[in-house]
């Protein structure tokens, strides 16, 4: 049997430990890592928690310690650089208000899944999921009536999945015009796996969402741009650099209930509104960048430097992905 891979949870939170923090934190194979904020009470503190506080966030050690900005989700990269520093194989990001099933976990990287054939674009993943008039934050909105899942047949296949999207139940994630139109809870169905062949793309967020070693750069969060495109972006980016390499994205069966934290659903329609202009151009902006030549972080930076000039993130993005890789070699823990 081989060795065990040491896999962590990263949680940013400006709240006290959360019914999800507490029950992450019990789960004895898996270490939990918090990153707080400005926000959080400098004395938080968990059981089973390495909490990483505002004060540590300012150690000189780390490039991005003086670019990343305050009360911003991308203080959860403070996160994921702990947990590689620990040695994580395995990084799973979520958030302190999804709180997982008992039997809570993600399917193996490498096995035989359903498969959606290559090139079909943009396409709703949470239509195999439900018969609910419900996508994803992130996906166009032409596209959010078609109707995919009786447009494209299933095919098993040997899949290389490196990045695994959990769906969640209750209030999912979705965009702010199903909150303001309709805004009913889901409960998903209980299915296998759906992965998506390259050329086929699905937005993803940072709710319930696995990452492996060798993509730990793709985890890069976005910090000037809105709140609610970030971990949108960072999915549409990683896309593209992922199936350079051979790996696929899979969708997996709700595995956490959201209770979700009180949002104002206008300011949520604002932040997404780069999201809903640019979603379609990201992916072939980052694909006419990028070579199989290069690294996963030289691609990740030909990408911005791309969007840099379609003016889709100012320059200073460059400054701080360059201050993440160059945090990430320095603890030399991947490929």
């Amino acid at each position: 049997m081989g060795q065990q891979l040491k896999q962590a949870i990263v949680i940013t939170s400006i709240f006290e430990p959360t019914i999800a923090v507490k029950k992450f934190a019990a789960m004895k194979d898996y270490r939990l890592f918090v990153a707080g904020d400005k926000k959080t009470n400098a004395d938080w503190s968990c059981e089973g928690v390495e909490f990483i506080s505002w004060e540590k966030q300012q150690d000189d050690n780390w490039r991005l310690s003086a670019l990343l900005p305050s009360n911003h989700y991308c203080r959860k990269l403070f996160g994921y650089l702990t947990a590689i520093a620990w040695g994580a194989d395995i990084i799973i990001d979520t958030d302190d208000d999804n709180i997982p099933y008992d039997d809570w976990q993600f399917p193996s990287g490498s096995a035989v899944y359903n498969r959606l054939p290559a090139n079909l674009g943009f396409i709703n993943t949470y239509q195999w999921f439900t018969k609910q008039q419900i996508w994803p934050r992130g996906l166009p909105l032409d596209t959010i009536r078609r109707r995919f899942e009786g447009e494209f047949a299933l095919a098993e296949e040997h899949s290389q999945v490196g990045i695994w999207q959990g769906l969640a139940d209750s209030d999912p994630d979705v965009d702010a015009l199903y909150r303001l139109t309709s805004d009913a809870p889901c409960i998903f169905e209980k299915r296998t796996p759906i992965v998506l062949s390259e050329g086929t793309i699905c937005p993803f967020n940072s709710q319930n969402t696995l990452f492996i070693k060798a993509l730990f750069p793709l985890l890069y969060l976005p910090a000037e741009v809105t709140f609610r495109f970030t971990d949108i972006l960072r999915g549409l980016v990683a896309q593209p650099i992922m199936w350079l390499y051979g790996y696929q994205l899979g969708f997996t069966q709700a595995t956490v209930e959201q209770l979700r934290n009180p949002h104002n659903y206008l300011h949520d329609f604002e932040s997404e509104l780069p999201m809903y202009l640019h979603g379609y151009k990201v992916p072939q902006i980052v694909q006419n960048s990028i070579s199989a030549n290069n690294s996963v972080g030289e691609n990740l930076v030909a990408a911005y430097t791309a969007l840099e000039a379609q003016g889709i993130v100012p320059a200073k993005e460059l400054v701080i992905l360059k201050a993440w890789l160059s945090d990430l070699e320095q603890l030399q823990t991947f490929d």
